[in-house]
């Protein structure tokens, strides 16, 4: 039997890579002869730049750049044939701020990192949005690449109460003649009940006053930046524009195209080739729940392995969707590592506990179990 791996980072857990060998490993203990190829895969979050470096080859630089709280961090970006890959979450992901503090954190990193691919030579800049611990409105990516403003840009959302003027003049001086390619995780707006901060403003640790608060503040934002009209505002309805807190918004302005992050890594991987020479898909994230339709990659997964008339299923850490839910994926069936040994334990020794599972599951998946 011949079984490909694709699942994403498990949330903080494991990389992409980890998780794939974790799963390999423990497939392999009930099925040996089984082959068993790893595609690690990403939606523009967490791993974004490895797993396409190790699709791609290309070559690898460091920056270092100011963290969402201001201590600095490197920023890896993979340089390939002209194009730069640029991860956020390497400059204001939710593994480098703890405690959480939304209401300070800030993009700056983000845009320096894009403006030290500008100074490589990169004619297109190609960022990964997604696990961000920002919802700025991407006010510091753009302070960073030269816009001005009568508050502070880079300080987060905070920061920007009472803003009414906004010039990205500069900023869209330092990005002209690069074409910047948005690669996100989500396709929500930024404001509003289905906006960017009400969706994901809890998981970044803001409390349900804060979320109407910091909406509010990026509504007057984005007037400031474009100007008060339906036709000026339209850039914060796109689809897109609420990746990563506003990231997306901010590149929208800059003149960056929204592309789907996992369809983008699925082409890098040659994932319908692959899933096509297989008889089973397995991928996997560290919570499956409704949120994984929205452009993770899960969904993504399961609708290259549906189109490849191939059979997919889910190895997580916690499982939170029913099997119509699944179905309605492309999911055949679904495990959870949580449901064999509890959320706490799921979270200290993950690799083996999802090699633990992945034994368990071949099992059911593999010919050998019918023998």
């Amino acid at each position: 039997m011949r079984v490909l791996v694709a699942p994403d980072a498990f949330g903080g857990t494991l990389s992409a890579p980890e998780a794939a060998r974790a799963i390999i490993e423990g497939w392999h203990r009930h099925a040996p002869d089984d082959v068993l190829t790893a595609a690690a895969m990403s939606d523009g979050g967490p791993g974004f730049v490895d797993v396409l470096q190790a699709a791609l080859g290309g070559e690898l630089s460091v920056v270092t750049v100011r963290g969402p709280l201001g201590v600095e961090v490197p920023v890896t970006v993979l340089h390939v044939d002209g194009t730069a890959y640029v991860e956020s979450a390497q400059a204001c992901g939710l593994h480098l701020v703890d405690p959480l503090d939304p209401l300070h954190a800030s993009t700056y990193g983000v845009g320096q990192a894009v403006a030290a691919a500008i100074d490589a030579g990169a004619r297109r800049i190609v960022i990964g949005l997604g696990g961000s611990a920002t919802n700025d409105g991407g006010a510091g990516l753009l302070a960073a690449l030269g816009a001005t403003a009568d508050v502070a840009l880079d300080a987060g959302p905070e920061a920007l109460t009472g803003v009414t003027d906004v010039d990205v003049t500069a900023a869209r001086r330092r990005v002209h003649g690069v074409e910047l390619v948005i690669a996100s995780d989500v396709d929500l707006a930024l404001l509003g009940m289905f906006g960017a901060t009400k969706t994901f403003g809890p998981q970044k640790g803001l409390t349900e006053e804060q979320i109407l608060l910091v909406d509010g503040i990026l509504d007057r934002f984005v007037e400031a930046a474009c100007g008060s009209s339906p036709a000026e505002r339209r850039v914060a309805d796109a689809k897109g524009a609420g990746a990563a807190g506003g990231l997306g918004f901010a590149l929208l302005l800059l003149g960056g195209t929204v592309v789907s992050g996992i369809d983008l890594v699925a082409d890098a991987v040659g994932l319908i080739r692959q899933a096509g020479a297989h008889d089973l898909v397995v991928t996997g994230e560290g919570t499956y729940d409704f949120s994984s339709r929205a452009g993770k990659v899960v969904f993504g997964v399961a609708s290259v392995a549906r189109e490849a008339a191939r059979p997919c299923i889910v190895l997580a850490g916690q499982v939170q969707v029913g099997s119509r839910e699944m179905r309605a994926m492309g999911v055949e069936s679904a495990y959870s590592v949580a449901d064999r040994v509890g959320v706490e334990a799921s979270m200290t020794s993950p690799y083996a506990h999802l090699a633990d599972l992945a034994t368990r599951v071949a099992r059911t998946w593999s010919p050998r179990s019918q023998a």
